[in-house]
């Protein structure tokens, strides 16, 4: 997901803070997030994770294309986007190879806890790469607290039950290519771009490098049924469609550090989902690591106090 400052629907003027519309929005985004990684679970069972990312990228590219040309939007490109747009894609097809396959390998509340920590990778980027955005001390505390939560995650690893090793750090790789595509979108050109024409880049140029990819991770079907394919579409049509354009439209509206004070919610919504629809265990361990996290991502997000 991206975080241009633009407007897509063009019809509701940006809001000083959090209303209840907004509060309602991004509560619900938190837990369409959440059974995102279940349906992702799910469908693995009958389509190759890879295969199953690459058709996803293709038709979502394909849903965007259209809306855009529907709703006029151009999809030229300043000539000084390209190769951050290019290497943008690449980066989106990386973060879903390794989203994917750690949901083959590992539990929805593992990855829940471990993937949600993007906000941790992201300010620590940002100090480094983003003038202007250095880690305050709250910001420090949070990492502190949110890496802690990482490391409990990764070594207690409970008794029985799905929790592979490999899983894991397949997702804390997708949290860093994740945060990775979020800096890009700060710190480079493409910051000027629509959020349409950054997402129909990221969907256009991982679906085939994800499709050709899949050739190395085994059969791309795995018997599916009818409820594989649906959740495929339901991928296709309500998150990388609908969802990921929904993200920057409410970033256009409401400040961006009080948005971002809701992502603590997706890891919490995440286990509550796993344990509930899926049966994964969730031990002590496990609720620490998210206790731990939560509170990260909260200092993290942490808006600044006006001076003066």
């Amino acid at each position: 997901m991206t975080s241009a400052k633009v407007n897509p629907g063009g019809y509701m003027p940006p809001k000083p803070r959090i209303d209840a519309f907004g509060a309602i929005s991004l509560t619900g985004f938190a837990v369409l997030l959440a059974f995102n990684q279940v349906v992702i679970k799910v469908v693995n069972e009958g389509l190759q994770p890879v295969f199953f990312a690459g058709l996803r990228s293709l038709g979502g590219a394909i849903l965007i294309f259209g809306w855009m040309r529907l709703r006029g939007i151009a999809l030229t490109l300043p000539r000084n986007t390209l190769v951050p747009g290019i290497l943008m894609g690449g980066l989106f097809a990386l973060e879903f190879v390794c989203l994917f396959w750690a949901l083959d390998l590992t539990t929805v509340t593992r990855t829940s806890v471990i993937f949600y920590t993007m906000p941790m990778w992201m300010a620590l980027g940002a100090h480094f790469f983003i003038p202007g955005d250095r880690l305050t001390t709250a910001k420090s505390a949070g990492l502190a607290l949110a890496f802690a939560g990482v490391v409990i995650a990764l070594t207690l690893r409970g008794e029985g039950g799905e929790a592979s090793l490999l899983g894991d750090l397949l997702a804390l790789a997708g949290a860093m290519g994740w945060a990775g595509l979020a800096l890009m979108a700060r710190g480079t050109a493409l910051r000027d771009v629509r959020p349409e024409v950054q997402l129909l880049w990221q969907l256009t140029i991982s679906a085939p490098l994800l499709l050709l990819a899949a050739l190395f991770f085994g059969p791309l079907l795995r018997d599916p049924e009818f409820i594989h394919w649906a959740g495929l579409g339901f991928q296709t049509v309500i998150i990388v469609s609908a969802g990921f354009l929904f993200w920057p439209w409410l970033l256009s509206i409401y400040p961006p550090s009080s948005v971002a004070a809701f992502s603590f919610l997706t890891p919490v919504f995440g286990v509550l989902l796993g344990w509930l629809m899926l049966g994964d265990e969730v031990g002590l361990g496990i609720l620490i690591a998210l206790a731990l996290v939560c509170s990260g991502l909260i200092l993290i997000n942490k808006p600044k106090r006006a001076s003066g």
